[in-house]
């Protein structure tokens, strides 16, 4: 079937170990490889024939469930697989809320990796989340673009817009743009609420 993969995590060893159980899965599809969450936002923009993306929680960039948000914003039609050394207890689910397909351990043996991989590249949908108030927040959360998601997570950081405005090379009126939309999209008045339901969904939680 040929296609992409995106292995992104930050450990050298571990790229090697996905990259062969990727190999043994799908031996035609290309394998790029990526060590933190801008590289792998930039790859998975970029490639045009992507077809799965396995991610790392506590990849460097990453805050939270931040970049299953961001990449799934990237590529919504991706699927998204977490390898991850997670140790909370509702990671899993938390993963399939912001948009990935499953979750797996670090821990978990190379015939698991390969059967989720498997799994994923069929298309193998996921189970559908619990109806609650917090699920819609999430799927707000879901809603927001690459770059509102950047702006969102820099607030999170205690930056300013003039400190964000720079470090996402854009002007202080499009931050203030973007953070209008952000606010209407999560439906709260202010860039502290905001903050709020972001840190709520465990966005500034490392995992």
């Amino acid at each position: 079937m040929g296609g992409t993969i995106l292995i992104a995590d930050d450990h050298p060893l571990f790229r090697q170990a996905l990259a062969l159980a990727v190999a043994t899965v799908a031996p035609d599809a290309r394998v790029i490889e990526a060590g933190t969450l801008a590289s792998a936002a930039k790859a998975a923009s970029e490639a045009e024939d992507l077809r799965l993306v396995t991610l790392d929680l506590k990849m460097p960039g990453a805050i939270g469930y931040s970049g299953i948000a961001l990449l799934h914003a990237e590529r919504p039609q991706v699927p998204i697989l977490v390898v991850s050394s997670a140790e909370a207890a509702t990671a899993a689910e938390e993963a399939r809320a912001f948009g990935a397909v499953g979750f797996l351990r670090k821990d978990a043996d190379l015939a698991r990796i390969e059967d989720a991989i498997r799994a994923a590249l069929a298309g193998s949908p996921p189970p559908t989340p619990r109806p609650d108030q917090m699920d819609t927040v999430r799927k707000d959360v879901a809603g927001l673009t690459p770059t509102q998601l950047k702006v969102l997570l820099a607030v999170l950081d205690g930056k300013l817009n003039k400190q964000i405005a720079h470090e996402l090379g854009m002007s202080e009126a499009t931050v203030k743009a973007h953070m209008t939309a952000i606010m209407r999209k999560l439906d709260v008045r202010n860039r502290t609420q905001a903050a709020l339901v972001a840190r709520s969904l465990g966005l500034d939680l490392a995992h």
